[in-house]
């Protein structure tokens, strides 16, 4: 028992060295040092988290004051970072280190979108969207966020492949938010569903090369 609990130690250990050196690579992204250092606090808060209430499952499982949580909350709002700097960092991680699965010298990309409901009718992002499925049990319409996603493929094909996320993001229903960036940052709007996970696939493809999407 004592052995095994050593080992067990040793383990989390090593995890939490490995977990520590990946997040060191976005320490770039960050022009503060707080802000990264609540970065990693969220990515790890994330990880850990038992329930989905938002930043309250990130408190409690980390047993973080309370009196935190506007600090927790200007994280997302602070200028001391962009998510395109994030997003590019992270593809570049998983193209350095993750075992990319190639056919014929072509990586696959994968990508998709879901729609997941919200009973919040005043959360950002949130609108009346329409369900295609032939389930008669679902709703035609429901309001909720529209994200959309890209991955790549890695793993070994003779066991398994598995889709690696390298955005993910919310596709619809945040066009006045984008037509505000437009304003102060000549910004370009996105188009539709389709055509943002395409743009997110060109982008990969600066990394990786050629690409074959599938969706």
């Amino acid at each position: 028992m004592i052995l095994y609990q050593t080992q067990q130690r040793m383990t989390i250990v090593i995890m939490w060295k490995r977990i520590d050196k990946e997040l060191s690579e976005f320490r770039t992204c960050f022009t503060r040092q707080a802000t990264y250092e609540w970065f990693v606090v969220m990515i790890i808060g994330l990880m850990l988290r038992s329930d989905q209430v938002g930043l309250t499952s990130i408190i409690r499982e980390l047993s973080i004051s309370p009196k935190s949580y506007p600090a927790m909350m200007h994280f997302f709002r602070s200028q001391a970072w962009k998510l395109e700097d994030l997003i590019q960092t992270w593809t570049k991680l998983v193209y350095r280190k993750a075992p990319i699965y190639k056919k014929d010298g072509i990586t696959i990309l994968v990508g998709d979108g879901v729609k997941q409901s919200k009973e919040a009718r005043k959360m950002p992002g949130v609108k009346r969207l329409h369900q295609e499925s032939e389930n008669s049990s679902k709703a035609e319409f429901i309001f909720g966020h529209m994200f959309g996603g890209i991955g790549v493929l890695i793993g070994d094909p003779s066991k398994k492949l598995f889709c690696l996320p390298l955005s993910i993001r919310l596709h619809d229903g945040v066009n006045m938010i984008r037509n505000w960036r437009k304003k102060q940052n000549n910004y370009e709007c996105e188009g539709s569903h389709i055509v943002q996970i395409i743009n997110d696939a060109f982008q990969a493809t600066k990394m990786y090369g050629r690409i074959a999407r599938t969706a």
